[in-house]
């Protein structure tokens, strides 16, 4: 019986590599993917996965072919590897509603952010800011998987103790910062956020955060617009038929 073989792609990371330990197949700053096949349908479908809310990540481990430690993998590159699964799995022309308007994105298309110098440069995913109002300098990395899971049960956590409660910027920032003025036990930065982080330092880490991040440009210009927003990504993106 003849061997069957599945077509594949390598996919570029924003990231390039950076960030990750020296040792990891994701240094390499790329990794392989195969083509969707029926079984990564059946994934989209799983709906104990929908319900708990990792049918996406399920996909991605399934379609990807390099061997990694997925929990290790940096948000941007993950959305990278997610825009990659789309256009692998149903094409690259991505259709949606926007202000009451069919539009027609071209995933192919989507391109990385520039690398900043500051990750260029990074020896380790830590990076250093001085708070604009306070002065306090703060320590932070880029999350992960894996810190995205740890954040997630947190909030759920949190929930339970009190629904009416939503502490979703600062649990997000716990988790990110690193130290405060040198000081780093967790306690300690964990009551900097809780009350001694101003809403306006708050805001401007946030925007280094972002900055600094490697990621894929998921924005678009509607038509008749010469403004970018943001790429919806709902139901239809792996779920075209809906």
């Amino acid at each position: 019986m003849s061997e069957f073989k599945l077509p594949t792609e390598i996919v570029d990371l924003p990231s390039q590599g950076k960030l990750y330990a020296s040792d990891s197949p994701l240094a390499e700053g790329k990794i392989e993917m195969k083509y969707m096949t029926a079984k990564e349908e059946d994934i989209l479908t799983n709906q104990a996965y929908i319900r708990d809310g990792i049918v996406l990540d399920k996909l991605l481990q399934s379609l990807i072919v390099t061997k990694f430690n997925y929990s290790d993998l940096l948000i941007g590159d993950k959305n990278a590897i997610m825009v990659a699964a789309r256009i692998l799995g149903y094409g690259k022309d991505y259709k949606f509603n926007y202000a009451s308007e069919e539009q027609v994105v071209d995933l192919s298309q989507i391109e990385p952010l520039p690398l900043t110098d500051e990750v260029k440069k990074a020896e380790s995913n830590e990076f250093s800011f001085t708070l604009p109002s306070s002065e306090n300098t703060v320590t932070f990395k880029l999350l992960t998987h894996k810190d995205e899971k740890k954040i997630e049960q947190e909030l759920k956590g949190l929930s339970k103790i009190n629904k009416k409660s939503s502490p979703i910027v600062t649990t997000r920032l716990k988790h990110q910062i690193l130290s405060v003025n040198g000081e780093d036990e967790l306690p300690k930065v964990r009551e900097f956020v809780d009350n001694f982080l101003l809403a306006q330092d708050s805001r401007a880490l946030r925007e280094e955060i972002k900055r600094i991040g490697p990621d894929v440009d998921l924005t678009f210009f509607p038509e008749g617009s010469d403004r970018r927003v943001d790429i919806p990504i709902g139901l239809s993106f792996f779920w075209p038929d809906i």
